[in-house]
């Protein structure tokens, strides 16, 4: 009795047969094809070339003053919605710097989320559970938002 070998088995020659033709029709390529626009990037893929030392100084102080790096149900406890930031216990100042730097809209500074969910409804603010900032004027609100605006660009 003869066998089919590996390469004459009637199986594998038809499922072969079905791949070539599906990869020389596109269909393994996904729904991309020539015409269809490339998504966009959110935020239009632009960034700020945030100063780190300035964040040291400046920004990580507020952060930690305010508590916003306790453990708990705070940011030093974990990534909360799309923030995490390292526990007082563990500082980590690049990690809190890269982690700080998703939340700042390049396009729009003034409403990074950074910004806006740290500030009171009443002052222009979104919802956050705590509200360190009663006003665009507090004084950590404007180091924050000075470390923000020193890397936009001037026409």
């Amino acid at each position: 009795m003869r066998t089919l070998g590996p390469s004459r088995h009637p199986f594998r020659t038809s499922a072969a047969a079905a791949l070539l033709l599906l990869a020389g029709s596109g269909i393994l390529h996904g729904c991309r094809s020539a015409t269809a626009p490339e998504p966009k990037i959110p935020g239009g893929g632009t960034s700020l070339p945030l100063s780190y030392p300035l964040f040291v100084s400046a920004v990580e102080p507020v952060l930690t003053r305010q508590g916003c790096d306790a453990g708990g149900d705070c940011h030093g406890g974990g990534i909360m919605g799309t923030f995490a930031l390292s526990p007082e216990s563990a500082k980590d100042s690049q990690f809190d710097f890269q982690q700080v730097s998703l939340q700042v809209s390049a396009t729009q500074p003034d409403s990074s989320p950074i910004l806006t969910r740290p500030l009171a409804l009443a002052a222009g603010g979104v919802p956050h559970p705590y509200k360190p900032f009663a006003s665009v004027a507090d004084s950590d609100y404007q180091a924050i938002h000075g470390w923000i605006w020193q890397a936009v660009p001037r026409p």
